[in-house]
């Protein structure tokens, strides 16, 4: 059944061009059955040929794509208008006719950096609309009159605290010792020791229970050895938080992977690992 009390959603830039054909295009896939999707731009313009590429990259379909100048919708209600570039943000901050304006400040592909920019873009765009969308559905279920049972699925580490979590890494200790447990997959407190050069075993065990009480990371016990890694139920975005930490950052965790690379008599982790 067709749903009639669909949300409608604008994307403005500036010349409807990536970033907003993007978005609409990813809405639509995400969200079509709830959301009724538009793009425009403030500017007159064309679709660039390499948002298509990107789009088609990943099978979806750019038939239809065109530059759409923000008149067409001129006296039109959203339920949803987002800006996606400072420009369009300045010139359209109090857009009429709409219940919700939000601003993305989304880097604009066609001057960015790296080897894949609108890849990059795209993929920005599909993170912030899967927060976009659990936030409303949230919104929508807690002023619904039946709300739905959550499911068991949905109940990723209902107690995790974003707040406690940051404040985890604020030790350099700490930080040093998740990044360095993110990259070997798992370490126990004498790897630990070994590779930050720490004496004290109370030490490295007093932040790695810190650590483990933010939930960031948990252990496994094999005969005398405890063994440390990211804890598999953190939520996506954290994950992702400490892996990109540790990917771009490895300076800092050099000599401590050099140290344990030249460790005698490690732990033996194969035995742990059946």
């Amino acid at each position: 059944m067709e749903n009639t009390n669909k949300k409608k959603v604008l994307f403005l830039c500036t010349s409807n061009s990536a970033r907003s054909q993007m978005a609409e295009t990813l809405l639509k896939y995400k969200a079509g059955d709830v959301y009724d999707v538009y793009s425009a731009g403030i500017e007159k313009g064309e679709v660039d040929e390499r948002t298509i590429q990107a789009l088609e990259k990943f099978d979806f379909d750019t038939s239809e794509l065109r530059s759409k100048h923000v008149d067409e919708f001129d006296g039109q209600y959203f339920d949803y208008v987002i800006t996606l570039c400072e420009k369009a943000s300045t010139e359209c901050r109090s857009y009429p006719n709409t219940a919700k304006q939000l601003a993305w400040d989304i880097p604009d592909p066609k001057s960015r950096t790296g080897s894949h920019p609108f890849t990059s873009t795209l993929s920005e765009l599909s993170n912030r609309l899967t927060m976009f969308l659990a936030v409303e559905k949230h919104n929508r279920t807690k002023t619904a009159v039946n709300t739905p049972a959550v499911s068991k699925e949905d109940m990723v580490l209902p107690d995790f605290d974003p707040i406690t979590f940051y404040k985890s890494l604020t030790d350099d200790v700490r930080l040093k010792a998740l990044m360095l447990i993110e990259y070997h997959g798992e370490l126990c407190v004498c790897e630990l020791m070994e590779a930050l050069e720490e004496d004290s075993q109370p030490k490295i065990s007093r932040n790695l229970a810190v650590l483990k009480k933010a939930n960031v990371i948990t252990d496994r016990k094999h005969g005398q050895w405890v063994f440390y890694r990211i804890n598999p139920e953190l939520p996506l975005w954290a994950k992702t938080v400490v892996a990109q930490t540790t990917e771009n950052n490895t300076s800092l965790i050099e000599r401590e992977i050099g140290r344990l690379d030249a460790m005698q008599n490690r732990p033996d982790k194969d035995s742990f690992c059946k």
